[in-house]
């Protein structure tokens, strides 16, 4: 394959910006960019070295310069790297990349370094994909186990499965094709249970899949209720600034503010919704219809009320659309007198919270409510998880052609027709730990990487 180049580092300004180059001409291409103070050549080296020097742009020295050198196969793609630190200019990182492509690399494309990991056997497709959960993880614990899947857990479970799968499909083939050997009489008791071993696992797996999601992806979350029960307040005390503008005037808010923000070990996309109540004014009612639409779209609820008002019609409404959603109650205002019908509104939601967002106080309250009401309070980061709809659709497949199987010896079905549905099983789970996954499945994956990733 050929030599690629590119900046592994953010498009930001920084400490220090990274050009990575690998393949097999990686340090013969460096070497064109980058000259060592010592005089030395990092063709010259072995792995895991490093030289300070300069880089050589348009053949004038332009900066200082560290080169960082592994040889293959231990590399983080398998083949030759080389990783050229300079300082963290955007000027400079970008006419460094320019000198090394110049000097024979070519432009890596988006995912090309992990996919060539994942090529040359340094890692799994499961593995792979979990890179590009890790830097996308906003949270800690979305962030923990994501590295805990490219440490390979999601891969060793899905590997004793199949191990489970492959050993009984050789056992069933073997009875089937040499009835005359002496070959151990495969026991159907024996047999159904494994594969109901093996179905409860992939169940598992299937079950976790929606609060796994959750922790990494976080939840968009719509903040409603009516003008002035103190949603941009909760906003606020949310985004832990002043993000939403708070006066007395109902009808502030008129279009959506968004932020993202930490509770706890989940991220919530929040949405600060305009007032919801009837309106002549055109576009305050833009923003209700806005806010009508977001609550309808959200993954979680937040409606807000007021402790120091009886429940209005608008509070009604909110209280019947908010019952077909996962939503958390939030009566605000607990410091002023309690005026508010909160039995009704128990008895219609499965959480609700006592705060007051004027003075910061219920945000622990709130975050274990929402915690519980997502499922996610015990979630366990070190646990194999699905990252990804291509993960759960070959992991539901397998499941259901472990299912056919069953039945299959349960009603008598002879053992070469079960184990076509055990083989189909096997099938799905190769393509989802990518030993078998088509190329256009890996290019796909691989597309919705970085550049220099």
């Amino acid at each position: 394959m050929s030599t690629i180049a590119a900046i592994a580092t953010g498009n930001a300004a920084g400490g220090i910006g990274v050009i990575r180059i690998s393949g097999d001409e990686a340090t013969a291409v460096a070497d064109r960019v980058f000259k060592a103070m010592d005089g030395s050549l990092l063709a010259d080296l072995g792995g895991y070295r490093a030289k300070f020097g300069n880089v050589i742009i348009g053949g004038q020295p332009s900066d200082n310069a560290v080169a960082l050198v592994f040889k293959a196969p231990k590399s983080y793609t398998g083949e030759d790297v080389v990783e050229i630190s300079v300082h963290g200019g955007l000027l400079i990182v970008q006419k460094t990349l320019e000198a090394v492509l110049d000097a024979g690399a070519k432009p890596a494309e988006a995912g090309e370094f992990t996919k060539r990991a994942f090529l040359n056997g340094k890692m799994d497709l499961t593995q792979a994909e979990s890179v590009a959960s890790l830097i996308s993880a906003q949270g800690e614990a979305g962030m923990k186990a994501s590295f805990n899947a490219l440490q390979g857990s999601l891969s060793d479970k899905i590997n004793s499965v199949l191990q489970k799968l492959l050993d009984m499909s050789a056992l069933m083939s073997a009875w089937v094709d040499y009835p005359d050997e002496e070959i151990p009489e495969l026991e159907e008791d024996e047999l159904l249970s494994t594969l109901k071993e093996c179905e409860a696992e992939l169940d598992e797996l299937l079950q976790n899949y929606d609060n796994g999601q959750t922790v990494i992806d976080g939840v968009d979350t719509a903040i409603v209720g009516m003008p002035n029960v103190g949603k941009s307040s909760l906003m606020n005390m949310l985004v832990g600034r002043d993000k939403s503008i708070v006066t007395q005037i109902e009808g502030t808010t008129r279009d959506i503010v968004e932020e993202s923000v930490r509770l706890g070990d989940l991220v919530l996309h929040l949405r600060d919704t305009a007032g919801l109540r009837e309106s002549d004014d055109v576009v305050e009612s833009i923003g209700i219809d806005k806010a009508y639409k977001a609550l309808d779209e959200a993954q979680l609820v937040l409606a807000v009320f007021d402790n120091n008002k009886p429940l209005q019609k608008q509070d009604r409404e909110i209280l019947e659309k908010a019952k077909s959603k996962p939503a958390v109650a939030v009566i605000n205002k607990v410091d002023l007198e309690q005026r508010l019908e909160t039995d009704e509104i128990e008895n219609a939601f499965a959480k609700v919270v006592y705060i007051c967002a004027k003075e910061n106080k219920g945000l622990k309250e709130l975050s274990s409510a929402v915690e519980e009401l997502l499922g996610v309070q015990d979630f366990d980061t070190g646990a194999p998880m699905l990252a990804n709809l291509r993960q759960r659709q070959n992991c539901q497949n397998a499941k259901e052609n472990i299912a056919e199987a069953i039945g299959g010896v349960e009603m008598g079905v002879t053992y070469d027709a079960v184990n076509v549905m055990v083989d189909s099983a096997v099938e799905e789970l190769l393509s989802l730990t990518g030993k078998k996954a088509t190329t256009e499945v890996v290019n796909n994956i691989f597309s919705k990487f970085c550049v220099g990733k």
